[in-house]
């Protein structure tokens, strides 16, 4: 049986025992062998594709933490702060005052229908310290129209006062997660998931099960294949039936070019009916989709002032965030699904949910003892040395919001943590001197689809303004490499057949045009992306 040989100027091949090569041996979707020429010539009849003879290769990107959101967000209008690129390429400019922001939220009503509600995204508050927006902001654009602007860190929106008496909360403003003015009258800002699901289920929308649409995934997957991604995470899934059935139409077509993950959303369900739900789906999975994960959600961002901090908690004074279940419903989902067999990826932004997780992993461990398990802590962005030491000590697996550095650390250095606390912002230096698996991503919608950008947050370490944060934190380009390939297929218990380039794996490839090894450090994050390869089949980018 004939195969294929890619040859490359340089691959870089994750694999400790072959680190480099310069061909690669390809037959039914799988790799066959790793080499020169000259060792792979004995595999029998072969054709030579010399088309990326001039780039570098390294395995498919892994993004062990993002949303198909961003499959579906991009059907309704951008409204951040930072400049960002849609699917089809169209660049959107950041909107860095209020008054872009209500002329651009005006033109986009202009297209609407007239019954039509506005929905857009990525608005940062924390960039606009003057004052909040609120519900009198948004009335001033349109008073009868429903609007909601959902926030970039996807933990808060703010709606106009259409949208509050349409879902029952403009006298509702006891509720947790709903703000005031100083009347008590609910001025519009929504904090964390009960609040904000009120809107959707008003609206008839579950933007999370959207991310199961084939439309959503197929532009999803589009996305990956412009930044060399080619297995992707969606880390908040109802896993609905219908969602789960269209997962497998989609992802299963040779021409989607992706393997995704799906992570069951916990708090969606009770533990009987999640753990369920998610053992249910193992037998439907398939070498492009790979389910049994489970995501729990415990506080919220820090910049949105809603994650749990340890004491003092936030640098300028602001209260302490929010749980998004009470914490002794937190543990008890912890010991159920860690008793049933099942790997966690749990969000912990701030240090006190942190604790709070390490708590319950710990005395799950003592109840029912599991070896590789794999929990996976998510964001983790102030985690302390003691934290660190005792995550390492339970197995527990890293995965860090590294691009947070940039798009955040300004606010975080001057507002919400101080100087000290950002020392130790994203500590990937600490977690891998202590032996932890670690991984770093984008959390997409939230920041941008682009692992080399990732890699460069986790070297460089520079904010948006160029101050670096905590460099004795930064790791080295090879190492920030590992994060994006191999170790994130390590969190997602995908390591086996994914992350590295060696025989009887999947045939996945970032083509780049550059070695990120020898470009320039700030010439890291654009570095770019000739092909993405799955399975053996090529897409070239244009």
């Amino acid at each position: 049986m004939s195969h294929r040989i890619f040859s490359a100027r340089r691959i870089l091949t994750m694999n400790p025992s072959q680190p480099e090569a310069t061909h690669i041996a390809v037959r039914d979707g799988r790799i066959l062998g790793v080499g020169s020429l000259e060792t792979l010539s004995d595999l029998g009849d072969f054709e030579l594709d010399e088309r990326f003879a001039d780039k570098i290769i390294l395995p498919g990107f892994v993004e062990g933490h993002s949303h198909a959101l961003e499959g579906v967000l991009w059907e309704y209008a951008y409204a951040g702060f930072f400049p960002r690129q849609d699917p089809d390429g169209h660049a959107w400019p950041g909107l860095t005052d209020i008054v872009s922001l209500h002329r651009h939220l005006g033109e986009q009503i202009a297209r609407l229908l007239p019954d039509a509600p506005l929905i857009a995204w990525g608005f940062d508050p924390i960039y606009f310290p003057q004052r909040r927006l609120d519900r009198d902001d948004l009335d001033a654009i349109d008073a009868e129209r429903p609007i909601v602007v959902i926030h970039a860190n996807l933990h808060m929106m703010t709606v106009n006062s259409a949208m509050l008496r349409a879902a029952g909360l403009e006298s509702q403003a006891n509720i947790e997660g709903v703000l005031t003015f100083n009347d008590g009258r609910p001025n519009g800002e929504l904090r964390e998931m009960a609040a904000m699901f009120a809107i959707f289920d008003t609206l008839n929308l579950d933007l999370f099960d959207r991310g199961s649409e084939q439309t959503t995934l197929e532009r999803y997957a589009r996305i990956a294949q412009r930044h060399g991604v080619t297995t992707l995470t969606d880390l908040y899934n109802p896993l609905s039936d219908e969602g789960v059935a269209s997962m497998q139409r989609t992802c299963n077509r040779a021409d989607v070019p992706m393997r995704l993950a799906p992570a069951m959303s916990a708090l969606t369900y009770t533990p009987e009916e999640g753990i369920e739900r998610v053992l249910s789906c193992l037998d439907k999975r398939s070498d492009k989709l790979h389910f049994g994960l489970v995501k729990l959600m415990t506080d919220g961002s820090i910049q949105g002032y809603t994650a749990r901090l340890k004491w003092p908690g936030y640098h300028d004074g602001s209260p302490n965030g929010m749980w998004n279940a009470e914490p002794e419903r937190l543990t008890e989902i912890v010991h159920r699904y860690h008793q049933a067999g099942l790997q966690l990826h749990i969000h912990t932004n701030g240090d006190e949910a942190i604790e709070l997780i390490l708590d319950a992993i710990e005395s799950a461990l003592e109840l029912w003892p599991r070896a590789d398990h794999r929990h996976t802590l998510q964001h983790c962005q102030i985690i302390s040395h003691a934290q660190l030491k005792r995550a390492a000590r339970l197995g527990v697996c890293l995965n860090m919001f590294a691009n947070h550095i940039y798009y955040w650390g300004d606010i975080h250095r001057s507002r919400t943590l101080g100087f000290e606390r950002c020392q130790r912002l994203e500590p990937l230096a600490s977690a891998d001197r202590l032996g932890i698996p670690i991984a770093a991503h984008c959390d997409a919608p939230v920041t941008p689809l682009a692992p080399l950008f990732t890699a460069w947050c986790a070297v460089a370490r520079q904010t948006a303004s160029g101050e670096v944060l905590g460099p004795f934190e930064a790791l080295s380009v090879e190492r920030a490499l590992r994060l994006i390939t191999l170790d994130a297929a390590y969190t997602l218990k995908l390591d086996d057949c994914v992350g590295s380039l060696e025989i009887g794996k999947f045939a996945d490839m970032a083509v780049l045009d550059e070695d990120p090894c020898d470009v320039p450090l700030e010439r890291l994050a654009s570095v770019r992306v000739a092909a993405t390869v799955v399975g053996g089949d090529v897409f070239a980018n244009d």
